[in-house]
């Protein structure tokens, strides 16, 4: 959530940021809503004063043996007065609310500035792309060929965008999860955490999923529950209401989770394949830091998921989201993405973001600041260390020789007890 004192005493300037994302708010009313809250306040204030003094009168009348029945009638009226204009400061400060929860964060001066995913900035590549002497066949026929991958019995077992894995593709699904926990608990100072799958909307809001994406969750009515779009909604919630010291910080989480999401703004794109799917499974990384920190941290965070693909040998390319294509909590964003030969393209495989302290605002996320001695909010991180599904897809497309076997990777040979390829 943006700062409420951004809107009051920097509005046009909110306004003219807000605007490279392409957002557009009804400022005419928050302008409205914000005079009707200040007035409301003063008058507020105003009942409150009047109130303590007639209290205080009450009690010189009774030190002095007056009939203070008048002056308490005068307080009960003052009472009710008071509790209307509390009820409708409350309603306009809800409604403020509802505006500020629904826009976007502020991007940060470095973000380039663009409308969509064609004006992203490249920053670097690692890698070269194999060449073949055949014409690469993408995961789906080659997990088919082998029979490791079947899509119809996910379907038969669920529906669409689900997928199945059998024999020593599914061990290799499991030991990229087991791989990159290693990764990032020994060489990169993570902790692992094991959170729930189900979440409340608390938690949802806390991250910027709700209530602007409530469209993209499943959602357990019976329970009041969510499934997980991604392990950053527990894992950074475990700060909501947390003040952390000095000495704490940075805290660094690494977790495994499945994720669910409907994709309810993705119909019809990438329905081929595990590029998107429903439930996939992904290596999450979560920093709290200092805000003064923070954009060192995005740097450095980007470079562990980096690792993962350098040490899997697949080739990818960082690239800097532009304005209008941030996500919406993020203040800027790296995604990487990995070379996929069966779609001779670059495709995101993990989004690296600094959140500022948008995240921090709407779950009172905090540490305490040894300059003041009082709490002041966190700066958050995120990203994918790796999308493990996406992973699996490099893994099989850039590791494919003219017979259909797939090679696999020297770093997960030991974790696959030798084994040097998926037959």
């Amino acid at each position: 959530m943006l700062d409420p004192q951004l809107l009051r005493n920097d509005l046009e300037q909110v306004k003219a940021t807000l605007a490279l994302r392409g957002f557009t708010v009804d400022y005419e009313i928050l302008a409205h809503l914000e005079a009707a809250r200040k007035q409301c306040q003063i008058e507020t204030q105003q009942l409150q004063n009047e109130r303590n003094r007639h209290s205080k009168a009450i009690g010189q009348a009774k030190s002095a043996g007056e009939d203070i029945t008048p002056l308490l009638e005068q307080v009960s009226q003052l009472g009710e007065q008071l509790k209307a204009k509390e009820d409708k400061l409350l309603a306009i400060q809800a409604h403020l609310n509802d505006i500020l929860m629904r826009m976007p964060n502020l991007p940060h001066e470095t973000v380039p500035v663009g409308t969509s995913e064609g004006d992203n900035v490249e920053i670097r590549r690692w890698g070269t792309p194999p060449v073949f002497t055949f014409t690469p066949q993408d995961h789906v026929d080659l997990g088919h060929q082998l029979g490791l991958l079947d899509l119809e019995i996910a379907a038969k077992i669920t529906g669409a965008r689900f997928s199945f894995l059998r024999g020593s593709l599914a061990r290799l699904h499991r030991v990229l999860i087991q791989f990159m926990l290693d990764l990032h608990t020994q060489a990169h100072g993570y902790v692992e955490v094991y959170v729930p799958y189900l979440v409340n909307a608390e938690s949802l809001r806390g991250t910027g999923q709700l209530p602007k994406f409530v469209e993209d969750l499943f959602y357990l009515p019976s329970q009041d529950y969510y499934l997980i779009p991604t392990a950053e909604v527990p894992v950074t919630n475990i700060s909501r209401d947390v003040i952390w010291e000095t000495d704490q910080l940075p805290v660094k989480f690494v977790c495994h989770t499945p994720c669910f999401r409907s994709e309810a703004g993705n119909y019809g794109k990438d329905t081929r394949g595990m590029i998107r799917q429903h439930q996939f499974e992904k290596v999450e990384l979560v920093q709290l830091v200092k805000p003064d920190d923070s954009y060192l941290a995005l740097e450095e965070l980007t470079g562990h998921a980096e690792t993962v693909l350098q040490r899997l040998e697949l080739p990818y390319r960082v690239v800097s989201l532009c304005t209008g294509d941030l996500g919406f909590a993020a203040a800027k964003t790296y995604d990487l993405e990995v070379w996929l030969p069966g779609q001779q393209k670059y495709r995101e495989i993990s989004s690296c973001s600094n959140f500022e302290a948008f995240q921090a605002r709407r779950m009172k996320a905090r540490w305490r600041d040894p300059n003041t001695n009082k709490p002041a909010l966190l700066h958050t991180l995120n990203g994918s260390g790796l999308a493990v599904g996406r992973t699996l897809v490099a893994i099989m497309e850039n590791y494919q020789d003219e017979s259909g076997r797939i090679a696999i990777p020297q770093a997960l040979q030991s974790y696959m007890n030798g084994q040097t390829h998926l037959t």
